[in-house]
């Protein structure tokens, strides 16, 4: 029996889920800006208690890998790999992208092209590109242009994440279906971990790093009068 403790941090939503052999047991998600390193401890240590399991009965840690925000994902990583060097236990890593497209195929499985989106500011995101069986599109940054799907109308296209609303702007195929409120969660993390847990897919804990995609970029320190 395995019982694998997900983290999702990549956006806004702070998110954990423990599965038990694939099998989803418990989940908390928080949807609140900035409140990543106060709550995610303690959504851990609420779903264990709660499910009557010990830190030392979990068996592997995963975490969403990004892309996403830079301060999310290294708040994520770093109590990952803490806890899985702690405790000397795997840690595994899942494509935030690859987990939210798992989300929205749970729910849509009539032949379509998925695309989930976060949002990287102005008219870019960070995506992924599908259809029912195949990824078309590996992760990568686009910025979004009036015929960036255009190669895409044999089916309907599905953009949703946060980074999705902002191209209503400039895209208007008719295919094009939008969803509000699909967020990174950890409970398809979680699944996605499962197959990598099974296959001894880990992480080396000392090494292991966020899937940035994109360099950190700090804001300049406002003047203080």
């Amino acid at each position: 029996m395995a019982n694998i403790v997900s983290l999702e941090t990549a956006t806004k939503v702070c998110s954990v889920a423990l599965h038990e052999d694939g099998r989803l047991v418990a989940s908390q998600s928080y949807h609140l800006e900035k409140s990543h390193s106060s709550l995610l401890p303690l959504i851990i240590k609420e779903v264990l208690k709660n499910c009557e399991i010990e830190l030392a009965e979990v068996d592997a840690f995963a975490v969403s890998s990004g892309p996403g925000s830079y301060t999310g994902l290294r708040i994520g990583a770093t109590t990952a790999k803490g806890l899985s060097f702690t405790l000397n236990k795997p840690l595994i890593s899942v494509n935030t992208l690859e987990a939210m497209l798992l989300g929205l195929k749970k729910i849509i499985q009539t032949p379509a092209y998925f695309c989930p989106m976060i949002d990287a500011r102005r008219m870019e995101a960070y995506c992924i590109l599908a259809d029912e069986t195949k990824v078309i599109w590996e992760t990568n940054p686009l910025i979004v242009a009036p015929d960036s799907f255009t190669k895409f109308t044999d089916k309907p296209l599905y953009l949703f994440g946060d980074g999705a609303a902002k191209t209503k702007e400039v895209l208007t195929q008719e295919n094009i279906k939008w969803i509000a409120d699909i967020h990174p969660m950890a409970e398809n993390v979680g699944i996605l971990a499962e197959e990598k847990f099974q296959n001894s897919d880990f992480e080396d804990v000392a090494y292991f790093e966020p899937f940035y995609l994109k360099e950190f970029q700090a804001k300049p320190a406002k003047k203080l009068v």
